[in-house]
């Protein structure tokens, strides 16, 4: 209660910021009527004079004001836009690096503009995240006119690039892409075998747009770039043939809301009498139980037309946060062929992982992370704590007047389906247009049937149809349109009202039920009541949906079972909406716990990484790793001499057998300690001994091989040992986590073991890749003055084959889910045409009709 009065009084901690940066927003406007009289090219220099200025030590906060009046003024010109006080308040809070939370519709691709400008100055490059490579290539042609117009340089990333032009994006002072693109270019640049090879320049300051989207529902998956692994595909089918034998309940036991399934006893016999096994968690048999699990999850917990479609003979994902297909993506661990098996399509190999990391962990490299969504501040608790990002929501440039009308509730499906197309049918009769959200395909598609019969135009947005998505979008508030789109986040198009809409009341969205997220019905709705537009909005329910049925509350079925309500008969009551709301919350908390648990698992791989990735980059930016291989050698004979000479006995009783076997193994030298001189030795004695034989046999390797072409040598073994047995260690790591869980029925944390355990692992890889190393090493012999050179070629092109595969199999999804876009310059109305007749670009090819 006090609380609440201390706020009446001295506003909201949000209030209290908006307030601060008003006087900012202040100081800029004072710079307009001094900005305005410049010519072009004299605005143009206040680039040079910026920049000049950082280099004297002045700070990037020092030069907001005037560069955002620059910027604001560059816009006007270039783009006939200008900033209003709430995108200058926008572009504060950005370049503060925190979380810009504004209204759909608000501007917030014109927001950024500042922003970037500023920290562009500094000439570290500026990574602008967008959700698909649509947006990624419209922003860079339509707000890069800002930047090029003031002398900075753009660029894009987009998935058909060679590195070549990656290479050139990214040198740019301003470079746009996808989450996916930065992150993959990351993962494959730690995997080349030439420093002049890599694409990125450093992680300077990124902003990411729908920031919601990347960092909090994207986050749950890791990236990974992977390659096939050699298994057999015939056990797939041999489990698939099996699974209509198992009932529900009797065989196995699912749980919906952490989407699991359990085989009982009964399933565990019945499975292995039909695989013919005796035991089926005998140590032999542990890859059958991993088979039928997976057939399980495929037949039980997943559906067609809702997780995943069948296109053209392949299993696609669909996202289930914005309702597109992802192309080329696959679930990992056998699941994706197991669907595959069970839809009877072509079952690819397993893919080995080669690289990973996750969204969590690529984005806090950055020296500075903003980000900037219509719905960030139902997460804000998540956005603070992983990545230590504050949102501040920003106030509407216009008074937010779209009326939310309270959900109404059904007692099944078919009387909720009843009612939406009967207000369809209402709302179209009188021309106000409607925007139909559905979570899934197959419910988009039962509306649009349901539609058809009642003769009723509509258009169908889905991840079977997004060929024309920002078409669509576009004009769903023309009137008398009607428009059902799954999962609108992230479209990145306005929806603008058609002539006559705003007196019928703008555009009504129409919710076919509630999402597990809030912020995802929040993003439908902001679709309606953009810049102070009229709209409104209601979300249709019934008791069977998902979200009630797991994890409502059965007192709501009750109660219309008291009030003896039929069954076309709705309730709407604001204590419904909050009884949703709460039920959203719990998942909203689940999901959190899911990323958390993600990200802590991926923190003990993440630091094993930096590891890799800086020792790699050591040694290819070094031209000589010859004391590498020295501190490796003496690293190794310490150990030796740890191992079999005991400080305690005398040197006599030490293990001069099994010495002398390690010696032949590890270093191929024979023990050169004479009988007589062993006696009376101590280990500080004989690793001297043991260390000066074993430089010996490596001088006369590099007599024998030569100088140069022993230190071209080290760094390709160096390399490809490290290589190897860094994607073993991936491996070994991802069996490890599959049955770490386990270890709580013996009292015991999970993640502690894992740590622990892959802590040893990732040791044992580090000693394996020194053993392998040296001893590569003192065998080698070159027979011919060009062999090395041809041993780095092979590898470089082998590496170059397995980073193309990888990023063919990737990065399709994007391609698959753009609109057709200009892959050229624009060209101007009054410009020269380009096909050289000498005539404005109007007159000549741009001629209308």
């Amino acid at each position: 209660m006090i609380g609440k009065a201390l706020t009446k009084v001295f506003g909201s901690k949000n209030d209290r910021e908006i307030k601060k940066l008003r006087q900012v927003v202040a100081r800029i406007n004072d710079l307009e009527p001094s900005v305005e009289p410049l010519s072009d090219e004299e605005l143009a220099a206040k680039t040079v004079e910026f920049k000049e200025r950082i280099a004297k030590g002045e700070s990037l906060d020092d030069l907001l004001p005037e560069a955002f009046a620059v910027v604001r003024e560059a816009a006007k010109r270039v783009l006939g836009e200008r900033h209003y006080d709430v995108q200058l308040i926008g572009g504060i809070v950005l370049h503060q690096g925190k979380i810009a939370e504004m209204k759909t519709g608000e501007g917030k691709t014109l927001t950024s503009t500042a922003p970037v400008y500023l920290n562009a100055l500094t000439g570290k490059g500026v990574h602008v995240v967008t959700v698909n490579d649509y947006l990624a290539s419209r922003d860079v042609e339509w707000m890069g006119q800002v930047y090029r117009f003031l002398g900075l340089t753009t660029g894009s990333i987009v998935h058909d690039m060679d590195d070549a032009a990656r290479r050139e994006a990214y040198a740019a002072d301003v470079t746009y892409g996808t989450n996916n693109e930065f992150g993959f270019d990351y993962l494959r640049d730690n995997m080349k075998f030439d420093i002049k090879d890599f694409c990125q320049r450093g992680f300077n300051y990124a902003i990411v747009d729908e920031v919601d989207s990347i960092l909090i529902d994207e986050a749950r998956t890791p990236l990974i770039i992977s390659g096939p692994a050699d298994m057999s595909t015939d056990l797939y089918l041999k489990v698939d043939r099996i699974m209509r034998h198992f009932k529900e309940e009797e065989h196995y036991t699912k749980d919906e809301k952490a989407r699991q399934v359990m085989l009982t006893d009964e399933g565990v016999a019945l499975a292995e009498e039909l695989l013919g096994v005796d035991n089926l968690y005998d140590p032999r048999n542990i890859n059958f139980l991993h088979h039928v699990n997976q057939a399980l999850k495929a037949h039980v917990l997943f559906q067609r037309d809702v997780d995943y479609i069948v296109k053209n003979g392949q299993v696609v994902i669909v996202d289930e946060f914005t309702g597109r297909t992802m192309e080329g993506r696959r679930y990992s661990d056998g699941l994706h062929q197991a669907l595959e098996a069970k839809e009877g399509v072509k079952i690819e190999r397993e893919n080995q992982t080669l690289a990973s990391i996750t969204f969590q962990n690529y984005f806090r490299m950055y020296d500075k992370l903003a980000g900037m969504t219509g719905t960030a501040d139902t997460e804000a608790a998540e956005f603070k704590k992983i990545y230590n990002l504050d949102v501040v929501v920003i106030p509407t440039h216009q008074e937010m007047i779209r009326k939310d009308y309270p959900d109404v509730i059904y007692k099944n499906k078919n009387a909720k389906y009843r009612a939406i197309v009967r207000e369809i049918k209402e709302l179209h009769a009188k021309g106000q247009p409607v925007l139909v959200g559905t979570i899934s395909i197959d419910v988009s598609e039962k509306i649009s049937n349901m539609l058809k019969k009642e003769g009723i135009p509509h258009e169908v947005l889905n991840a079977k149809h997004h060929e024309r998505e920002a078409e669509i979008v576009a004009q769903a508030g023309q009137k008398g349109r009607v428009t059902i789109a799954t999962n609108m986040a992230g479209r990145g198009t306005d929806i603008k009202l058609g002539e006559g809409v705003r007196e019928l009341g703008g555009l009504h969205i129409l919710g076919t039920s509630r999402h597990e997220s809030r912020r995802i019905d929040n993003q439908l709705r902001g679709r309606s009541g953009r810049q102070g537009d009229p709209g409104s909005s209601r979300f249709f329910l019934s008791l069977e949906d998902d979200l009630l049925r797991i994890f409502g509350s059965g007192r709501l079925s009750s109660i219309m079972d008291k009030l003896g309500m039929e069954e076309d008969e709705p309730i709407e009551h604001s204590m419904i909406s909050k009884a949703i709301e709460n039920a959203q919350r719990k998942v909203e908390g689940h999901n959190f716990d899911i990323r958390k648990h993600l990200l802590e698992y991926d923190d003990v791989m993440n630091k094993q990484r930096e590891v890799i990735y800086r020792q790699r980059r050591e040694v290819l930016e070094s031209d000589n790793v010859k004391q590498i291989i020295d501190d490796m050698i003496a690293d190794l004979v310490d150990g030796l001499v740890e191992e079999y000479a005991i400080e305690r006995t005398p040197s006599e009783d030490w293990d001069w057998q099994g010495l002398g076997e390690r010696m032949a193994e590890l270093f191929n030298l024979e023990l050169n300690v004479p009988e007589e001189e062993r006696e009376g030795l101590d280990a500080q004695r004989l690793s001297e001994l043991l260390l000066d034989q074993v430089n010996q046999a490596y001088a006369r390797q590099e007599e024998h091989n030569g100088e140069e072409q022993m230190r071209h040598l080290e760094r390709i073994i160096l390399l490809q040992m490290v290589d190897t047995h860094w994607k073993e260690h991936l491996l070994n790591m991802d069996h490890l986590k599959e049955g770490i869980g386990l270890r709580g029925y013996g009292q015991k944390n999970p993640l502690d073991e894992y740590k622990k355990e892959g802590f040893n692992l990732f040791m044992s890889m580090i000693q394996t890749v020194k053993e392998q190393t040296v001893g590569t090493l003192l065998r080698v012999q070159i027979v011919q003055e060009d062999e090395v050179a041809r041993l780095e070629e092979e590898r470089r092109q082998e590496r170059e084959r397995e980073l193309e595969m990888a990023r063919l199999a990737s990065a399709a999804s994007e391609q698959e889910n753009k609109p057709v876009q200009r892959k050229e310059q624009k060209v101007g109305r009054n410009a020269p045409c380009p096909c050289g007749s000498g005539r404005k670009y109007k007159k000549c090819c741009g001629k209308i009709g």
